[in-house]
């Protein structure tokens, strides 16, 4: 709102000190951390107040990790405060007419919304217990049906793939040497680079990026047999529906430590704001022979904001938390990374730098998957792990959970790092 306030301005010709600062992305993308930061640290404490007045609080079940018992009654929701976080910045400092914008708001309201129905559901199941007397035991039937999440993320998914593919407005321009038959002028830039003329022309073919590979793009196309390539929609968002759901659900699993899911998302969007920036900025597009997509860098606002949420919210998440995210904050930052990654067409990347959603969800599929094999075959169920999702795991290992947490935090930097290095090194 107030770049649009700022544009006003300046075509009204009302003229002030500063007035063009909103025109640099980098500005805005500072005064979104900040905002973010602000609005987390200092309203922040006022809605845990309110979730603990409310009696909005977590139950901890016997599962024999060290500290649980000291959990309980710890005010879940928090991630009410990550949503406020990202939204407010980005609804002043971005531009609301970009089409990236307005379709991670969507997303961010979404999800969000979901995950509150089933932290609210779960919470009112804890207190008429407590009115009936009965000894609460959080099931997952307290909540959303599993089903109608997932009806949720793909939703998303069919949202976020229908747009990029359809929308006019989403193009990417990729240089082209010699004639290009069929092309309007219109869908054309020439620009001189290093005394060198360099053509580009626009596409809004379904690719992705291939890390560390010289020729670098994939056609999802392809993928179907050349008389169905007309099809390609159908591929492409089946595909962004199986992305969104699998990240966001990771997310989920991953929060079941102190400041862990939290850490980790920021650290990846981090990563995902360098992206965003570079590919919407034609010099450094060119520079890193990566694909142009105009408009792409008001996604760095957005993601500033994120990261600065995500930030102010670990002051009272880290161990030990005076609050957790619950599925209103895990289900909307999965989903926000997923629908980021495929925006900026970096989702092969995604095993990579989503490494720790990955285990987690792995740890948990191969104990379930492991189990019942064994009590099949051998009428005893046996375990790979003590105890899953992973972090659990080291729990029993007798790991503190502070150490845990900061050490999965190396390895994201580590995996964020990698996959920063694949913007040159192909």
């Amino acid at each position: 709102m107030l770049y649009h306030l700022f544009e006003w301005f300046k075509q009204n010709g009302i003229n002030f000190p500063g007035r063009n600062l909103m025109e640099f992305i980098t500005f805005r993308v500072m005064m979104a951390v900040l905002l973010a930061l602000t609005i987390t640290l200092i309203f922040g404490k006022r809605l845990i107040n309110i979730l603990r007045n409310k009696l909005v609080g977590e139950s901890v079940r016997d599962l024999g990790l060290a500290g649980e018992q000291a959990k309980k009654g710890t005010p879940t929701m928090g991630g009410i405060i990550i949503i406020l976080g990202i939204l407010v910045p980005t609804l002043l400092f971005a531009r609301l007419n970009t089409v990236y914008i307005l379709l991670m708001l969507f997303a961010t309201i979404w999800l969000g919304a979901i995950g509150f129905l089933d932290d609210y559901l779960k919470l009112r199941a804890k207190r008429i217990a407590r009115e009936k007397g009965e000894a609460y035991k959080k099931q997952d039937k307290d909540g959303l049906a599993g089903w109608f999440k997932i009806f949720g993320q793909v939703v998303l998914g069919i949202t976020v793939g229908s747009v990029l593919y359809f929308n006019s407005n989403v193009k990417i321009w990729r240089e082209y040497i010699g004639n290009a038959p069929g092309v309007a002028e219109t869908e054309v830039i020439t620009k001189t680079v290093n005394n060198r003329t360099k053509h580009f022309v626009a596409t809004k073919a379904p690719i992705t990026t291939i890390p560390f590979v010289k020729n670098h793009e994939f056609n999802y196309a392809k993928l179907l047999p050349e008389a169905l390539e007309q099809y390609a929609w159908v591929l492409y968002i089946l595909i962004v529906v199986f992305i969104i759901t699998a990240v966001s659900n990771g997310a989920n699993i991953t929060d079941g430590l102190d400041g862990l899911a939290t850490g980790t998302s920021a650290l990846i969007g981090v990563m995902l704001g360098i992206f965003a920036y570079a590919s919407g900025n034609f010099n450094f597009a060119d520079y890193l022979n990566i694909m142009y997509i105009p408009n792409l860098g008001e996604l760095s606002i957005f993601l500033a904001a994120m990261i600065g949420a995500c930030v102010g919210f670990l002051w009272y998440n880290s161990y030990p938390a005076q609050v957790f995210m619950g599925d209103t904050g895990s289900l909307t930052l999965g989903g926000i990374i997923a629908s980021v990654a495929i925006i900026v067409h970096k989702e092969l990347l995604i095993p990579i730098f989503c490494g720790v959603f990955l285990v987690e969800v792995l740890s948990v599929s191969l104990q379930v998957t492991y189990f019942k094999y064994t009590k099949k075959k051998y009428g005893e169920g046996r375990r790979i792990f003590l105890m899953s999702p992973l972090h659990h795991h080291y729990q029993k290992l007798g790991y503190h959970e502070a150490k845990i947490v900061t050490r999965f935090w190396i390895v994201q930097i580590l995996l964020v790092v990698v996959c920063i290095v694949t913007l040159k090194l192909r």
